[in-house]
């Protein structure tokens, strides 16, 4: 006997028991971000390499460790996508998409990267991606928060705080890097080897360092904040005015960075603590340089992503119902002739009631294995049909979740009392 198929690692199987809840949280998100004028672009999952070298950067642990790439046929180098917004600016440059135009964009879909698998973290990933580009207002960048913010009041989620900072421009932040690199090589006994090498290669990722020994430091070392010019600073001031007008609360936290020379101005992060060491759900942050380097015009920008993994265990942990793929009316038909009328019937119902899930009983079976069928299919109510309710143009109706009695309706009422039963 040869060996069953394996799961490569770290790609992980989205099974129907937890599917039903993974889509009902898509599409409250998808419903929130396109009633602010957002619009959906589909993306391919390959791109050639180039394209996330230029804008990650060559220097950095998802191109150098996480990436996964290849050769195609030609010899090009191809990489799946590791994450979405480089994807999309290049779509929009290929697409003549920010010619002259402001774009709304939202995406979703599996992401990839090779790292340590572990619980809420996948080599296969999924995500949701929120981009407004050719928007250079701190309005945009408080739109994207509230919009954030609407989601999670939406689904009762209570155990997540906002956290803002603003990394100011290219230039004010080459100042504060020298200031970095001043302070921590003043302290460089004390850096662990991650800190060592981001010294020389990205001092701002430093202030995001996990290691505990490392708090005091970076602590210690100098605020973005006071190194902001006076453009950021009011575009800073103008974002938390817009926040505060709108009841969003938030926190000032001046180690929020992002490693990447593109990030401007405001970024954001979305954070719990109820998923142990996971703490950022969602993250965002304004990236004007990033079209201008793929080789575009200076276009601004700014969006968020979300991991619908921590998405979804957060909604879980804050008491989230879970959705699962039940159906509305399971159909259970036992005896000659019954069959042909129950798919009949099936058929009718959802031609005449709208989003109603109906299942029928294949493969036969005594009526207790119906039944059975029955109550595993999750169904409200089951629908039987035998030889005596065909002649006598009638069916029975067994709620499947209550105590109430079974009873008989004629099948030419059947539509409307299903149809006020499941409303």
């Amino acid at each position: 006997m040869s060996a069953k198929p394996r799961a490569v690692r770290g790609m992980n199987d989205i099974l129907p028991e937890v599917a039903g809840t993974w889509r009902y949280l898509e599409s409250i998100v998808q419903e929130i971000v396109e009633s602010y004028g957002y619009a959906e672009i589909r993306l391919p999952l390959l791109e050639y390499t180039e394209l996330f070298k230029r804008s990650i950067g060559e220097v950095t642990d998802i191109v150098e460790k996480e990436m996964y790439t290849f050769p195609d046929r030609n010899g090009e180098s191809l990489t799946l996508r590791p994450e979405a917004t480089a994807g999309i600016v290049r779509a929009g440059m290929t697409n003549g998409l920010f010619h002259n135009q402001k774009q709304k964009l939202w995406t979703s879909g599996p992401m990839f990267r090779y790292e340590k698998p572990q619980q809420g973290r996948y080599r296969q990933f999924y995500q949701f991606d929120v981009e407004a580009v050719g928007y250079d207002g701190p309005d945009v960048d408080a739109e994207l928060i509230i919009m954030s913010a609407r989601l999670w009041r939406r689904l009762e989620i209570s155990k997540i705080k906002l956290e803002i900072n603003s990394l100011g421009t290219p230039e004010t932040r080459l100042h504060y890097r020298d200031a970095l690199v001043e302070y921590f090589s003043g302290v460089k006994n004390q850096l662990d080897k991650d800190s060592i090498r981001r010294l020389e290669q990205n001092p701002l990722r430093i202030l995001d360092s996990k290691n505990p020994e490392m708090q005091a430091i970076v602590d210690a070392a100098p605020i973005m904040l006071d190194y902001l010019d006076e453009a950021s600073a009011e575009h800073f001031s103008y974002l938390k005015a817009l926040l505060d007008a709108a009841g969003v609360a938030y926190s000032v936290n001046p180690r929020l960075v992002r490693g990447l020379d593109y990030y401007s101005r405001t970024v954001f992060e979305w954070a719990t603590d109820a998923l142990g060491s996971q703490g950022a759900v969602c993250s965002g942050g304004r990236y004007d340089g990033l079209v201008e380097k793929l080789g575009g015009r200076a276009t601004p920008a700014v969006g968020w992503a979300m991991g619908i993994e921590r998405f979804v265990a957060l909604y879980e942990a804050c008491g989230g119902e879970a959705r699962t793929n039940r159906v509305d009316v399971f159909i259970a038909a036992l005896g000659s002739g019954t069959l042909a009328r129950a798919f009949v019937l099936a058929e009718e119902l959802r031609d005449s009631i709208a989003g109603i899930r109906v299942e029928m009983n294949l493969g036969g079976g005594s009526f207790k294995s119906q039944m059975k069928r029955a109550d595993k299919s999750g169904a409200e109510y089951a629908l039987l049909l035998g030889e005596q309710e065909l002649a006598d143009k009638c069916i029975g109706l067994k709620p499947m979740r209550s105590t109430d009695e079974q009873k008989s309706v004629a099948l030419d009422e059947l539509v409307a009392t299903l149809a006020e039963k499941l409303r």
